[in-house]
């Protein structure tokens, strides 16, 4: 090995393992389907089986925005790290 080799940050970081749950709970919740196949609770003359889905829609929005917040924190950590140079 040089010794002025780089010593790189690890790849899987706790931030980047909490961005990637952000990023796979919407799609594991409507995958599993017999956890919202029903019709009670309604809420406002709604089923469930709708007013679940929809929820999820915001749900995966605001888990898709703070999985991109995550991500930019965590690339300008690492570039500053880095020292600013492009790898």
């Amino acid at each position: 090995m040089p010794e002025d080799s780089e010593v790189r940050p690890p790849v899987v970081t706790p931030v980047r393992v909490v961005i990637g749950l952000c990023l796979v709970a919407p799609f594991v919740a409507m995958l599993w389907v017999g956890s919202f196949s029903k019709v009670d609770p309604t809420f406002i003359g709604i089923p469930f089986f709708y007013w679940y889905q929809m929820l999820w829609v915001l749900v995966s929005t605001s888990l898709t925005m703070t999985a991109y917040q995550l991500w930019q924190r965590d690339q300008r950590s690492r570039k500053a790290r880095s020292g600013g140079a492009s790898q």
